[in-house]
């Protein structure tokens, strides 16, 4: 029995070098997709901020998106957490998505406000939007289309309390995932 456990941890050792050599060598894919329907497979690649860790199968999971990013000790709350969504396209227009989004978060909190800006993706075009709740927590998402062959959209989003002191240090970092984001088949 204890030549099994020992295999056991002896495995699991040579799995996480493997996975770390992986890492080192630039393999930075953060969420993988199966073809779903006429969307082929992909995979989102970016790199880590220092600091944050990566979650695509436990709490990723659990909550029902792609991946997260958070730091520190996963909390539970949505506060501080990069999420990653991605979906087979539906809309025609990634412009379609984002009104319809608006459109959602005004009738579950009539008296929030909306702002939207651009943002400059190297590879693909993006839209923000900045919904600042009654409830006084802030969400930033931003709405990314790969193009028409990906057959899919995808998102970043992240929440704040509206008074986060590291709110623009957590944005920034933010911003740097969203701009970095890469999308592959």
């Amino acid at each position: 029995m204890s030549r099994r456990i020992g295999l056991a941890l002896l495995l699991c050792a040579f799995a996480a070098l493997a996975q770390a050599a992986s890492a080192s060598k630039g393999d930075d894919v953060l969420a993988r997709g199966a073809r779903d329907g006429n969307a082929p497979a992909w995979a989102i690649s970016v790199a880590t901020p220092a600091g944050w860790t990566r979650d695509c199968c436990t709490y990723a999971r659990a909550i029902g998106v792609n991946a997260v990013l958070y730091q520190g000790e996963w909390s539970g709350k949505p506060q501080r957490v990069m999420v990653l969504n991605v979906w087979p396209r539906q809309l025609p227009a990634l412009a379609d998505e984002v009104q319809a989004d608006r459109k959602r978060y005004l009738q579950h909190d009539p008296a929030g406000k909306v702002s939207g800006f651009a943002v400059r993706h190297p590879a693909m075009p993006c839209e923000a939007s900045v919904y600042r709740g009654s409830d006084r927590i802030d969400d930033v998402l931003v709405f990314c289309d790969p193009g028409a062959a990906s057959g899919v959209r995808l998102s970043w989003s992240m929440a704040f309390d509206a008074a986060d002191p590291s709110r623009r240090a957590l944005l920034d970092d933010f911003m740097r995932v969203v701009v970095a984001s890469r999308y592959t088949q």
